[in-house]
């Protein structure tokens, strides 16, 4: 009988990653769709002020958002490990905690934006003429988070257990309805910026209640019974520590990315709209090389839990090699089509816009299988339990998005935010390769 899944512990390494990545591929091109249809429609029909409105806010999407779904990240890998073991009871234990987390996690993000968020885009120095703009669009994302966090933990459950088509599925479907919405909600009912934000929510909505459809119908693994729910020590120990440090990880991430924003900001709204549109086909460039490390921290997790270090070793290598050869083709891509794709995003005619755009693009680009590398590496450790070394990267990425703002971007300008994160992608390369390979799981299996 066919099956959805992908076995990830047998069988040809390489063939069984690029399988399970392919949906996962996909997948995040559909859910990047649903920021960037937000940006392309809203730069088409509402102009660069509302462009720049939504570049604005990106920043603390990123911090808020971005924290949950770190944390949902963390929970499908505990619960890939527990599958990898064959512990179907230890499984169904996972998933009860990964949901009781999920909704308090939810819960808490809520209130802070509830009570903080229009202070957080007046620090970050949001221009008066976007702030009143940027804030209708922001604060109905994250009010609504729990919507999100919980299409991006049923996905991810569904992929710990090897099935990444339906998640892709679901998308699909979801991000049909959001290009219709978007385009209902801002030309005909006059709902501006607020009505990219409504129609997203709305679309991730959908998606998440057709995961819990499927599951309930076709992956009764992944559904806990109430003694599942009951408190486990070491459990939610091994939950909140791995759910946690990737949002942590995820949070110091974009609050470099926040602090960088607060320089952007002072250069004028038509840079923050051509850095906007920069920032959203940078997204969909790095798309292939984020698949790769994201298939590899499933392949990670499953193996480890069924103790096959030696797949673990020729699995990064392969997904290595796969960026490198990605970084290459894009940055020749992008030499010739940046100015281009950024128009074609943007909607503007204004040079300021489109230079700056694609001059993030094309000096971005040479560095995508620096970064390649550093996300398998990453996420392999995370895949293997590790939990502090993967926030010391983010810790690296921090600190030198401060010193970039603080020292060089002043002088430098725009092309200092341009440099700062391929500077650092190196940095923070070179410490995870070392510690990657000095891992002493990694170290005592050799290839085979």
């Amino acid at each position: 009988m066919f099956s959805l899944k992908v076995n990830l512990i047998k069988g040809n390494i390489l063939k069984s990653l690029l399988i399970f990545a392919v949906p996962i591929f996909i997948s995040c091109i559909f859910q990047q769709l649903y920021n960037t249809m937000d940006t392309m429609i809203v730069g088409n029909f509402l102009g660069d002020t509302s462009l720049a409105a939504i570049g604005a806010c990106g920043a603390v999407y990123e911090l808020l958002v971005g924290f949950a779904l770190g944390i949902g990240n963390g929970l499908s890998i505990v619960t890939a490990r527990t599958y990898g073991s064959n512990d179907e009871n230890l499984l169904k234990k996972s998933v009860a905690g990964s949901i009781v987390i999920g909704i308090l996690v939810t819960i808490v993000i809520m209130i802070v934006s509830k009570l903080f968020l229009y202070s957080l885009l007046e620090l970050l120095n949001t221009p008066e003429n976007i702030i009143d703009e940027s804030y209708s669009y922001i604060y109905v994302i994250t009010i609504f988070v729990g919507v999100m966090f919980a299409y991006n933990l049923f996905a991810g459950l569904l992929r710990a257990i090897g099935d990444s088509v339906m998640p892709l599925v679901f998308l699909i479907i979801s991000s049909i309805i959001n290009v219709v919405l978007d385009i209902l909600f801002i030309t005909e009912f006059n709902m501006g910026i607020k009505g990219a934000a409504v129609a997203t929510v709305i679309a991730q909505g959908i998606s998440a209640l057709l995961c819990v459809i499927y599951i309930y119908k076709k992956a009764p693994i992944l559904i806990p019974s109430k003694k599942h729910f009951a408190f486990d020590k070491e459990l939610y120990k091994e939950l909140l520590g791995q759910g946690f440090s990737m949002g942590f990880m995820m949070s110091i991430v974009s609050a470099g990315t926040v602090i960088l924003q607060t320089a952007i900001n002072n250069f004028g709204y038509l840079i923050i709209a051509g850095h906007t549109a920069a920032r959203k086909l940078n997204s969909f460039c790095m798309m292939p090389g984020m698949t790769i490390s994201m298939a590899l921290s499933t392949f990670v997790s499953q193996n480890k839990g069924a103790n096959q270090g030696y797949r673990i070793r020729k699995a990064v290598r392969y997904a290595n090699i796969l960026v490198i050869c990605w970084g290459i083709i894009i940055s020749v891509f992008l030499f010739f089509a940046a100015p281009t794709m950024v128009k074609i995003l943007s909607g503007s005619t204004e040079s300021t816009v489109i230079y700056n755009g694609a001059k993030y693009l094309i000096i971005n680009a040479p560095f995508y299988g620096v970064l390649g590398i550093l996300l398998n590496l990453r996420n392999s450790l995370q895949g293997l339990g590790e939990k502090l070394i993967p926030l010391v990267s983010s810790i690296i990425e921090l600190l030198g998005k401060i010193l970039f703002v603080i020292l060089l971007i002043p002088s430098l300008e725009y092309f200092g935010v341009i440099i700062c994160e391929p500077v650092i992608w190196c940095f923070m390369c070179i410490q995870l390769a070392y510690s990657f390979y000095k891992n002493p799981y990694i170290k005592e299996h050799k290839f085979q």
